[in-house]
């Protein structure tokens, strides 16, 4: 489960560490129990809502369900998250 405290912190560390390698390595550190990767806005489907908008990136949930990881919408189901960087 992905909680709006999660959301809140892991946008800041990702604030503060930059985008990339680095952030996920940070955020696997703070919640190794979750599954993290980086990538580009564009690699995003256009249907999905980001969990939490910020300047320069957003982010997005990772499912877990069928045994096959996919982006999600649902919260409550949501193993990790994807950190996808805007290009200005």
């Amino acid at each position: 489960m992905i909680t709006d405290a999660i959301l809140t912190k892991a946008a800041a560390l990702v604030a503060r560490e930059g985008f990339g390698d680095a952030c996920v390595s940070v955020l696997r550190k703070e919640w190794p129990g979750l599954r993290f990767v980086a990538c580009s806005e564009d690699d995003i489907p256009a249907r999905l809502s980001p969990a939490y908008e910020a300047d320069g990136f957003n982010l997005y949930l990772v499912g877990g369900g069928e045994h096959c990881l996919a982006l999600s919408q649902d919260a409550e189901s949501a193993i990790g998250l994807v950190v996808a960087s805007i290009e200005a």
